[in-house]
């Protein structure tokens, strides 16, 4: 069957036209396929990872050095989800030489980078780009530990926001400090 977007399409959840590769602070929350409790359990307000919730942390805190125009602000792994706050800076403002990855070339004399003539792409790789290394990376290595190879760890999508302003930052911080404590009412709680 081929394929015909009217019938196969799907409806994104993105904003229509924004390039998720701007600088900015988005806010990210992905969940576990059937919303199953893999990380560990919330005891007394408290999330307490297991295993394979402490490997989730390990790789988002690695994004970092995979990503370096990356910076992590606040964030939480819970029983069954997942949320960050990704900053993505300008890659000129990154300490040390510009990104130069596949597509790129790099003149040796002056250190300039620019887009090789086959590539279209953005210096930053986009916010879907970060999500989909931390996804296959966390579902590889979570999946391994629990012997579940072959079985999808996290949802198909995730949700994203586009932080707008100092305010909206310090707020989706406090909603993250607190997410344990409010599990309970957590709508993604089963």
């Amino acid at each position: 069957m081929t394929y015909d977007p009217d019938i196969h399409g799907r409806r994104s959840i993105r904003l229509r036209e924004y390039d998720y590769s701007s600088v900015g602070a988005y806010f990210v929350t992905i969940c576990v396929q059937g919303r199953e409790c893999l990380f560990g359990d919330v005891t007394e307000g408290t999330m307490r990872l297991n295993d394979a919730g402490k490997m989730v942390e390990r790789v988002w805190l690695g994004l970092s050095a995979r990503f370096p125009h990356v910076v992590l602000d606040e964030f939480v792994v819970m029983p069954n989800h997942f949320h960050g706050i990704v900053v993505i800076n300008n890659v000129y403002d990154t300490v040390g030489a510009p990104l130069a990855a596949p597509g790129f070339e790099s003149d040796q004399r002056s250190g300039a980078v620019s887009r090789s003539p086959m590539f279209k792409t953005n210096l930053a790789p986009s916010l879907g780009a970060i999500v989909r290394g931390f996804k296959s990376i966390t579902a590889i290595d979570v999946n391994r530990l629990l012997n579940r190879q072959g079985c999808p760890l996290w949802q198909r999508n995730y949700y994203e926001r586009v932080i707008r302003n100092e305010s909206e930052l310090s707020a989706i911080r406090e909603y993250l400090q607190f997410n344990p404590t409010n599990w309970a009412e957590d709508k993604e709680h089963p």
